[in-house]
């Protein structure tokens, strides 16, 4: 199968390394990955500050870049449910609809590509470590996406994972939410914190680095020795 790969800016910005986890893991198991160079953002910053005019001018060029592709993939539940729930209401009434309705069948999380798409849960992924999960927001609500996480999780060797209470509980970040009100995105990022580190757990997985990368921001301030990780590089963690 040839994958069409939606990296978010995100990502590509800070966190380039889950991106090639996610490239390894597709090429292992015998698919064609392609990246198109020139993409930039889905729009979603401007999207959720009402800004849908300009998000609009935005969006048209990831309708075009994946007008052609078969499938597109996409590291983060929360850019995922841009693509895939808002696009066909930013562009209603207008004549990309269709293009929208056809780029939202074709898109999928990438947990949810592996396990509902490919079929895949057992990766040969090898990680020594107790871990527990944080369920994106977006990934959750909108896309509707939970047991496809854990049930890759249950398939790595030597993994012990464990639920915090609070796994559904947003982690505080929200993208410009977390810029406009700093101060409950720092109580809720902290209330997230408490409840993976009661678990005694190593690391916290997600599938989105957004989430991590403000939790982490978290941890280190409260110099706690509980590490965050993106579900991609653990499920790369395969002996050689």
């Amino acid at each position: 199968m040839k994958i069409s790969l939606f990296i978010p800016c995100f990502v590509d910005a800070f966190f380039p390394q889950t991106g090639v986890h996610i490239v390894n893991i597709l090429e292992r198991l015998g698919h064609t990955v392609d990246y198109p160079m020139d993409l930039t953002c889905c729009g979603q910053p401007a999207f959720n500050s009402g800004y849908w005019d300009e998000t609009r001018d935005v969006a048209k060029r990831v309708l075009q870049f994946f007008e052609k592709a078969d499938v597109v993939v996409i590291a983060s539940g929360s850019c995922g449910a841009m693509l895939k729930v808002f696009y066909p209401d930013l562009f209603k009434e207008s004549k990309q609809h269709q293009a929208a309705l056809d780029l939202s069948a074709k898109t999928h999380e990438f947990s949810e590509f592996l396990v509902n798409e490919l079929n895949v849960t057992d990766l040969g992924a090898r990680f020594p470590a107790k871990v527990t999960f944080h369920d994106g927001c977006h990934g959750l609500r909108e896309l509707k996406i939970k047991n496809e996480p854990r049930r890759l999780l249950e398939h790595v060797r030597d993994l012990e994972i464990v639920e915090m209470q609070e796994a559904e509980t947003c982690c505080g970040f929200g993208g410009t939410f977390a810029a406009k009100f700093p101060a409950i995105s720092t109580a809720m990022g902290e209330v997230k914190s408490a409840s993976a580190i009661e678990t005694g757990a190593d690391y916290i997985v997600s599938n989105d680095s957004s989430c991590l990368m403000h939790i982490q921001g978290l941890l280190d301030r409260q110099k706690k020795q509980i590490r965050t990780i993106h579900l991609a590089q653990v499920l790369d963690s395969v002996d050689a």
